[in-house]
């Protein structure tokens, strides 16, 4: 996935974040439109991660604002410590054996 991401340009977006400006009055035009060429990004980076991700992950990352928030977080699940990678490990051996 991050390697779509990089592709498609978004892979910083993903990566960094994009810092949402608090309410300031002299924001110029330049300054505008590049926040809403990254907000733009960050819409699409989201849609993708959103395609790949499995249905039933999909309702725990709903409510993450960026895709950066969405990507950590799936970060975080899959990267687990070793003790969890083998219990992942041992029930996908399970599944696979009562197919």
């Amino acid at each position: 996935m991050e390697n779509f991401l990089r592709s498609k340009e978004y892979w910083q977006v993903v990566f960094e974040g994009i810092q949402e400006l608090e309410v300031v009055t002299a924001v110029t035009e330049v300054q505008r439109k590049e926040i809403e060429g990254l907000r733009l990004k960050d819409l699409k980076a989201k849609n993708y991660l959103f395609q790949a991700i499995d249905r039933s992950i999909l309702e725990n990352i709903l409510c993450k604002d960026t895709s950066k928030h969405i990507w950590d977080s799936m970060k975080k699940k899959y990267q687990g410590s070793a003790r969890a990678k083998r219990q992942q490990l041992q029930a996908l051996c399970l599944e696979f054996e009562t197919l």
